[in-house]
């Protein structure tokens, strides 16, 4: 069973909102886990979509995989670094601001026949 991957790194979305799309697809077919991400209204969606999309690119031109032979084996959102800025808060204090951002990974393997 060949299993081919794929990450998408420093994404500009936090983890927890991610994983929230990302729990959607694990384990679907890789044409109907696209098909439900084009029509999810997260912000997630997109970059998710484009990582199974890539994945499934690797399968095919490396290995010579058959598309819809392909489902999502593993997928998972990392923690990526966080950018710290701030602003003045009342009395004087600093309100920190954290800009989190996100590795996505994707596994696609071959459906066992």
């Amino acid at each position: 069973m060949a299993e081919v991957r794929s990450v998408a790194k420093y994404i500009r979305m936090s983890p927890q909102k991610v994983r929230l799309v990302v729990d959607l697809v694990r384990g679907m077919d890789v044409e109907d886990a696209l098909t439900l991400l084009r029509f999810t209204p997260k912000a997630a969606a997109k970059p998710v979509a484009k990582c199974i999309s890539s994945a499934v690119a690797n399968a095919e031109e490396n290995l010579g995989l058959a598309r819809d032979e392909l489902y999502v084996s593993r997928i998972w959102a990392d923690e990526g670094p966080t950018l710290r800025r701030g602003r003045a808060g009342a009395r004087g204090r600093y309100k920190p601001i954290l800009k989190r951002s996100s590795h996505i990974t994707v596994v696609v393997a071959e459906k066992e026949a």
